[in-house]
């Protein structure tokens, strides 16, 4: 089928695809939020996307994840975007290849940043190795201090008891070893942060909306306006700056939303072979 084949015969205000995926990600992160609290059952402990060599990994996150989001306002903002632009693509493409296009964007974002955070943990590796090869307690610091974004308060509270004892006995060869297994902790702490969210997802639909109707006029904080073309590229380069830049405070994860914007891409791309003067 090829995008001209596809008519609808209305603009429907809540296409069924959307208005199904809009219910759903509302009923997790209510389930989430009810359950965490009165059970301390947490949803994202168990199907929030993990490293795949966590022990806390298991494939059917790949997909899971997709439904979860860390407050309100991560769900708002997605929710928000998948109806302003998921809506129509899904009046101008049909249910079923709008939900195909949503999920491969998805499951490609979390391809992306899985393939990323294997590159941070080879340059975590390399910095763990090399602190293991001339330990001592300055350079321990310097390194917790660098990778202190993977640390729960749980581990920050082990790392500073550990911290006053070798303060005391800095020579001590108990404590440098057990220093070295602090170190290669920093791994696991790593591989077991979990990734949530459909931003992924969104930012596939995003790049599509630009590609599929990039003169349509968009109000930035709604008062700027941008034709979405320039928007899907600018929200691009800041993505893949703030991705590169990896500021220790950020927990954003945006190689996924860059790899939804790639996969959503190639996706169009594949389905339009046939179709390219319709693409600016």
């Amino acid at each position: 089928m090829s995008y001209q084949e596809y008519r609808p015969s209305s603009f429907n205000f809540l296409p069924l695809v959307v208005k199904n995926l809009l219910i759903i990600n509302g009923i997790f992160w209510l389930a989430d939020t009810v359950f965490d609290e009165q059970l301390g059952l947490s949803f994202t402990y168990h199907l929030g996307l993990y490293f795949p060599l966590s022990e806390l990994f298991r494939p059917y996150q790949f997909v899971t994840h997709l439904f979860l989001h860390g407050n309100f306002m991560h769900l708002l903002s997605n929710m928000f975007a998948l109806w302003m632009f998921g809506t129509v693509l899904e009046n101008f493409w049909g249910p079923k290849r709008f939900l195909t296009f949503y999920l491969i964007t998805g499951l490609g974002a979390a391809l992306i940043q899985t393939l990323f955070t294997w590159y941070e943990l080879s340059q975590l590796g390399n910095e763990i190795s090399q602190y293991l090869a001339a330990p001592n307690l300055m350079d321990f610091l310097a390194l917790m201090r660098k990778n202190s974004m993977y640390l729960t308060s749980d581990n920050l509270n082990i790392i500073n008891e550990f911290l006053s004892r070798w303060e005391v006995m800095p020579t001590d060869s108990g404590l440098i070893a057990q220093s070295g297994e602090l170190a290669n902790q920093l791994l696991v702490y790593k591989m077991n942060i979990p990734t949530i969210g459909a931003s992924g997802a969104v930012f596939g639909i995003l790049l599509a909306f630009g590609m599929l109707f990039p003169n349509t006029m968009l109000y930035v904080f709604f008062a700027i306006p941008i034709k979405a073309k320039y928007f899907v590229i600018l929200y691009g380069l800041f993505e893949l700056i703030s991705g590169i830049s990896n500021n220790p405070g950020d927990n954003v994860a945006h190689f996924a939303h860059l790899g939804g914007m790639l996969f959503g891409f190639i996706l169009i791309k594949i389905w339009n072979k046939k179709n390219r003067q319709h693409f600016y």
